[in-house]
């Protein structure tokens, strides 16, 4: 699947809030290796290196497009980025603190990862991840309909409900707990104000569309554009000051 950094780029403040609203719940004092799991263009894991100046930070990501970008934030043995798969890639070392935000619901068995993600911790390290909670939200609804409709589901249909890999809080709790972890869990629905026309399809372009838009030509993608456009237009309609998007996030940080 091929990520537009640009695309994804173009409402960073929104996108990197729950990142910092994540990484304030973690409590490591002076943390020497942090690993920034599915790390994308790097803007929000340059944060990491300013919080922690004595750790060596490393960022993950499997899209190359992703990676090129966050290269301009790397710094010489303080912070690095890593091609890898998320579902095999392990550090050569134990870990102080990994960080994952908006990453684990691209990975269906994340559940079954994270107890692999605990063990890569040093003693008293912390795992810290978000995912998006909002599969019921109307955005996500009216792009799993359209999929499904008779016009676009031999072409996007399968895979309609990828986004049930999401596990509701008391989950995490559980796995997590199971393991002996610390836990401080909650959630948030932010509510954003997004500029422009369009809005709540062009934050989509940048997330939930990208299965939908590899998979379809270039006629095609336009045209299921315009039909998602004209849905969503009616259901988030522009106010003079700009179109509210709900996202409701669910946060977990553990601790060993």
């Amino acid at each position: 699947m091929h990520w537009d950094a640009t695309q994804y780029d173009r409402f960073t403040d929104d996108r990197s809030r729950p990142f910092h609203d994540l990484v304030a719940r973690v409590g490591a004092g002076d943390p020497t290796y942090v690993v920034d799991l599915g790390c994308g263009t790097g803007h929000a894991t340059a944060t990491l290196a300013d919080r922690w100046p004595g750790a060596r930070v490393e960022g993950v990501d499997a899209s190359a497009d992703m990676l090129a970008s966050a290269q301009a934030y790397a710094k010489d043995g303080r912070l690095a980025f890593t091609r890898g798969d998320l579902t095999t890639w392990t550090p050569r070392e134990p870990v102080d603190v990994v960080v994952s935000n908006a990453t684990l619901q691209w990975v269906p068995e994340h559940a079954d990862l994270l107890p692999r993600y605990v063990e890569w911790l040093s003693p008293g390290g912390w795992l810290a991840f978000q995912v998006p909670g909002n599969h019921r939200a109307p955005a996500h609804l009216l792009l799993r309909d359209l999929r499904l409709s008779p016009r676009w589901r031999d072409l996007v249909g399968d895979g309609a409900d990828r986004h049930l890999v999401v596990r509701e809080p008391d989950a995490y709790l559980d796995l997590l707990g199971g393991l002996g972890c610390t836990l401080d869990v909650w959630e948030t629905t932010y509510r954003h104000v997004l500029p422009g026309d369009d809005a709540v399809l062009e934050w989509m372009k940048g997330t939930g569309l990208r299965p939908v838009l590899s998979r379809l030509d270039e006629a095609d993608g336009a045209e299921f554009l315009d039909e998602y456009g004209a849905l969503l237009r009616e259901e988030f309609p522009r106010r003079p000051w700009g179109t509210v998007l709900a996202f409701r996030r669910i946060f977990v940080v553990a601790h060993t």
